[in-house]
């Protein structure tokens, strides 16, 4: 029996467990983390915690919708053991009904047979660490390689335990500057998660310095089952003539190899950073965007023209 449950009558330690033993558990759908990316998160509970779905609600102009959080890129259902495509339709299906509009990202292991349900493949790519470092930079390609020189020629220095701040400020005042449905409050959510994370033993921060002493790149990456996600970085105008991004992650890579551990680079749809990633040797998956609006016509008619 799946159960409808808001967050107070979430068992976090109950729920935590079943992120913790589920074969797609993720560091995204720990109840400490949702904690910090949606506050009153609610949830689909199917028995005793043995699957989960978090429910991440905003209402807007009257009307409920479930949404993907920024910081999480993918959620659905989560599962102790087997998880069929028909399970995964009973948690659809279990959505509250007050819940009008979901347009959410759902993890690589949830797979759907309903026809009802419009469903976007997003895509990802992901590295196997399994293999000694010599075997890994074998699949380099031409590009990062030729990075990788500048990167010495350069003197580029690699440091960990950057502090958080330093890393959104590299971001902020480069690339963030051209993201304008960024404000102040997301950038307050990632430097709680990143403290959070690094306290729990559960992330790590580590950026790039030049000759002159500038950090030039940063970022952020989660540890957590065996997945050593790529969350959140920054670079600056230099960065991008003496290779210190490629130069960063090749340091992760390296530090990283011969483990049993996946290096998740969170994407991407976007055909230039999905070469770059494809350069380090990783392999494009997939995860599903799903899409449904149980709105009428004239409350979807209204909303159209209020938006």
């Amino acid at each position: 029996m799946i159960k409808y449950l808001k967050h107070t009558q979430i068992n976090k330690k109950s729920w935590d467990e079943c992120i913790n033993q589920s074969f797609n558990g993720i560091i995204y759908a720990y109840a400490w983390y949702l904690d910090l990316i949606h506050e009153d998160w609610d949830a689909l509970v199917e028995g005793d915690y043995e699957r989960v779905m978090p429910l991440t609600l905003k209402t807007k102009y009257g009307i409920t919708y479930f949404f993907q959080p920024f910081f999480a890129q993918q959620l659905g259902v989560f599962s102790k053991n087997i998880l069929s495509p028909q399970i995964v339709d009973s948690f659809i299906r279990n959505i509250p009904k007050h819940v009008k509009i979901i347009d959410a990202n759902f993890n690589s292991f949830n797979n759907f047979t309903d026809g009802s349900f419009e469903v976007i493949s997003q895509d990802n790519y992901l590295l196997d660490l399994i293999q000694d470092y010599p075997k890994l930079a074998l699949s380099y390609s031409t590009n990062i390689k030729r990075n990788l020189k500048k990167g010495i020629k350069n003197k580029l220095v690699f440091m960990t335990g950057v502090k958080p701040e330093l890393v959104i400020d590299l971001f902020r005042n480069n690339k963030g500057k051209q993201i304008t449905k960024w404000n102040d409050t997301n950038y307050h959510v990632i430097k709680r998660v990143m403290y959070t994370a690094i306290h729990k033993q559960a992330g790590t921060t580590c950026g790039v310095y030049d000759e002159h002493n500038e950090l030039c790149a940063a970022a952020f990456f989660t540890t957590v089952n065996n997945r050593l996600i790529f969350l959140f970085s920054g670079t600056n105008d230099e960065a991008r003539k003496n290779g210190a991004m490629t130069f960063l992650i090749d340091t992760m890579i390296r530090a990283n190899a011969s483990m049993p551990q996946i290096l998740d680079f969170e994407g991407s749809n976007d055909s230039n950073l999905a070469r770059f990633y494809n350069g380090f040797g990783a392999k494009k998956t997939s995860y599903s965007r799903l899409k449904i609006n149980r709105l009428n016509f004239i409350l979807r008619w209204i909303l159209y023209l209020m938006v």
